[in-house]
């Protein structure tokens, strides 16, 4: 037999060699006495000692190298239920929050115990926490129900807790967006016949009979506007005006969603105590592996405190900043395939057998196509540079050496969500605010590095366009999401077991089963506020292109609480509880999201969609007395001559369609306002490219002042805490003051009582000074 002892102030703990496992210690035990069991009835997963009366609380345990010279930390069994043949009965009267503070200081962590969660408790008065949250909140059964708050905080903790409180809110929500959504969607539906431009696109006499300039160079040819009736029936769905109208709301529900989120978590913090709660407590807590790192400290000479090394910090951040350049350069080699295949594709794809098939014949398109390809390599690529950088970020940060917890977590958010913003945004941004702005025109196009032709948008907008890209990166993130979250632990889990699952229970105890559950990290909470935070920015900064996109994320979410739900309380061991009040920085990145995706839906509606020129059209250059949209596509397409067009900017032999050849077409129409030939400003901008620029620029304007103000005028109407919570918080302060008080008084009375007769009597001169009256007055409650 082995053992250790571990001195704790006055209490010493004895560690007894587990003879179970060979690698297996357990270093500390909780006692708390809870009821009588019966130790001859007692199994072999009992949370008992052998005396049935002592119960087992929390349990610590590390694994020793087999050199036996270094211990290998080890997280413990956090559903812990000990043997009682391998547990030694020891009594320690620390409680398990300076255990663990102080085991952490050592390559030891804790856990913590519980019963089978899918086992109701034999007695009555010990409720199995466990089996009730698999029961009532684990299952994906109970997705309709309210989650168990207080049950949660109490089992997890309130930095969990708090974490399950924020997805819970977040997910209602999210229900008034999507309802929103789903009505502006379908009034796209109900107002299709409306759609005037599509059917002067569709129609075969307007737009049969305009021939469009090719899109490529060579390898594209002449082509027909109806060609993009079917995607462009698809854009008027999600660009209409209810799309302006989604907008605004958008903006104002972000605010409505901070605001009431603040005033819920302002009751959690009072439910659940924690106004007095201060976070200058954890900070003061010095991470260890600052401790042990931080052997060498230069002083300032001013504050003579150490002093931040500016080295580290600028190697860290300049890391920071080359993998974001290695996104960017990701993106750029993305829209390099772009415009390289896309001429591949309109070559192949002109005699494609797919162009004969009724239902999605007009839907494969060269564009489409580029589009959706593009999209999935992008989604890989972001995956996979998501997948490197979590090392990278992590290694640096710790390269920092942050002193406590709190400053850890806060540098790793900051470095981390930068990334992430550029990862998942950066190619939705390129097609809605660069793609189709910098193509130029016939005989003088604009090339990418002097080789490529920059992408043209198609003559529905290219709002259909980023809604593809968007739904393709949003929803094949939350699917790779809940499988990594979900299949992945389990799959481990498994792999992990194989070996004792067919083992008996004398010798593969429950206990023993959970301590091979997956650990849960201390950046395991992190990264559930990360993908739900990077799903915040899809559905508020693009939202203006996609109205279902709240639908999509409500979906998921509904899913993920059931799943985060399973995941803790069945594939990971129960982490240490640990307080918050908030959630933290995020609080302060999802602000900067909301106030940002204004200005990105106000320009997304301005430059991507194509509702500002059709307004134009309408009241200010449509035909006939009467504001409609017809003729409209003609007069957004400009004209040029084919004769003018370069050499190398000539389709090839073959590349053009036989229509082309067999009638005497001198002049293609592309997508601008610029004079037509002849004229003598031809080629220049129109007046009427002024006048929508300007409606633009000052539809931008409007709808941003408009939207802060509401969403300002919004917070100050909406108190951040609620008015009966902030009477019972200074009650409370009032009852604590007055009561220190009396007591004070008190014991003032007894002391002057005790040494009265000792006391000389003291004698005052009289004043002629009047006596000042002193009022006080209260605005405490009664």
């Amino acid at each position: 037999m082995q053992q250790c002892f571990v001195k704790i102030r006055k209490s010493v703990l004895i560690i007894k060699y587990c003879s179970k496992f060979s690698n297996m210690r357990l270093d500390f035990v909780k006692i708390n006495v809870c009821v009588q069991v019966d130790k001859q009835q007692q199994s072999k997963d009992s949370v008992y000692f052998r005396d049935g009366v002592r119960r087992i609380d929390f349990i610590l345990s590390y694994i020793d190298d087999k050199d036996g010279e270094k211990k290998q930390v080890c997280h413990p069994p956090s559903y812990s239920l000990v043997s009682p043949e391998c547990v030694c009965e020891v009594s320690a009267q620390n409680t398990p929050q300076i255990i663990y503070y102080i085991i952490l200081k050592m390559p030891i962590l804790s856990g913590s115990r519980n019963t089978l969660y899918w086992t109701r408790s034999r007695d009555a008065n010990c409720e199995s926490e466990r089996y009730s949250l698999y029961k009532y909140w684990a299952r994906f059964s109970s997705f309709y129900k309210e989650q168990p708050l207080n049950l949660i905080r109490k089992y997890y903790g309130e930095k969990i807790g708090i974490y399950f409180a924020w997805l819970g809110f977040y997910t209602e929500m999210l229900s008034y967006a999507a309802v929103v959504g789903l009505l502006c969607f379908i009034y796209g539906v109900a107002t299709f016949d409306e759609n005037v431009w599509s059917k002067e696109i569709c129609n075969d006499t307007i737009g049969g009979q305009i021939v469009m300039c090719p899109l490529c160079d060579k390898k594209c040819g002449y082509w027909k506007l109806s060609t993009t009736c079917s995607s462009s029936w698809q854009s008027y769905l999600f660009d209409n005006t209810a799309t302006v109208f989604f907008a605004i709301f958008m903006g104002i529900w972000v605010t409505l969603f901070l605001e009431f989120w603040k005033r819920r978590q302002a009751r959690l913090e009072y439910e659940w105590d924690l106004v007095d709660f201060e976070e200058e407590q954890q900070q003061l807590q010095l991470r260890p592996e600052y401790e042990t790192k931080c052997t060498h400290r230069r002083l300032n000479r001013v504050t003579q405190s150490p002093a931040d090394k500016a080295g580290r910090f600028i190697l860290c951040w300049a890391t920071v900043v080359l993998w974001i350049s290695l996104i960017i350069a990701c993106i750029i080699g993305v829209i390099a395939y772009r415009l390289a295949v896309f001429a591949a594709f309109a070559s192949i794809m002109k005699d494609s057998p797919t162009n004969k098939l009724d239902v999605v014949g007009t839907l494969i398109t060269p564009q489409f196509a580029t589009s959706v390809t593009a999209s999935c390599i992008n989604f890989v690529i972001i995956m996979i540079l998501n997948f490197l950088y979590e090392h990278v970020a992590i290694k640096i940060t710790d390269m920092e050496v942050p002193k406590t917890h709190v400053e850890y977590e806060n540098k790793l958010t900051v470095k981390m969500f930068l990334f992430q913003f550029v990862n998942y945004y950066s190619s939705c941004f390129y097609v809605a605010f660069f793609k189709g702005k910098f193509v130029g025109y016939p005989g003088d196009y604009a090339y990418m590095f002097g080789k490529w032709r920059n992408e043209e948008c198609e003559p529905g907008g290219c709002l259909i366009e980023l809604t593809t890209q968007l739904v393709i990166v949003m929803v094949g993130k939350q699917v790779w999401g809940n499988i990594q979250e979900a299949l992945v632990p389990w799959l481990r889990n498994w792999w992990v077991s194989r070996s004792a699952r067919n083992h008996p229970e004398s010798l593969y105890s429950r206990w023993e089963q959970d301590h091979d559950l997956q650990t849960f990290s201390q950046l395991g909470l992190f990264y559930e506020y990360l993908e739900m935070v990077i799903q915040f920015g899809f559905i508020t900064l693009f939202v203006a292109s996609f109205p279902l996109a709240p639908l999509l994320a409500l979906m998921n979410n509904i899913l993920e609480v059931r799943v985060d739900a399973w995941k803790f309380t069945t594939q990971f061991r129960r982490p240490v509880a640990a307080k918050a009040h908030s959630i933290g920085a995020w609080d302060e990145i999802l602000n900067m999201i909301a106030v940002f995706s204004v200005v990105t839906n106000a320009f997304i509606v301005s430059f991507t969609s194509d509702m500002i020129p059709r307004l134009v059209y309408k009241y200010a250059y449509h035909l006939g007395s009467e504001s409609t949209m017809e003729g409209y596509i003609n007069n957004s397409l400009s004209i040029f001559n084919i004769s003018e067009i370069p050499v190398e900017n000539r389709p090839e032999e073959g590349e053009n369609p036989d229509w082309f050849y067999s009638s005497n077409i001198t002049t293609c129409r592309y997508r601008d306002y610029r004079y037509p030939p002849g004229h003598e400003k031809q080629y220049t901008h129109t007046m009427q490219f002024w006048h929508i620029l300007a409606a633009k620029l000052a539809f931008i304007i409007i709808m941003e002042h408009v939207v802060f103000v509401v969403k300002f005028f919004v917070a100050w109407l909406i108190p951040d805490v609620p008015s009966d919570v902030k009477a019972r918080t200074k009650r409370e302060h009032y009852l604590i003051q007055e009561y220190l008080h009396d007591y004070e008084l008190e014991k003032l009375k007894i002391q002057l009582s005790q040494n009265g007769p000792n006391i000389e009597p003291c004698t005052c001169p009289a004043t002629a000074a009047t006596s000042v009256k002193l009022e006080v007055f209260s605005d405490c409650l009664s």
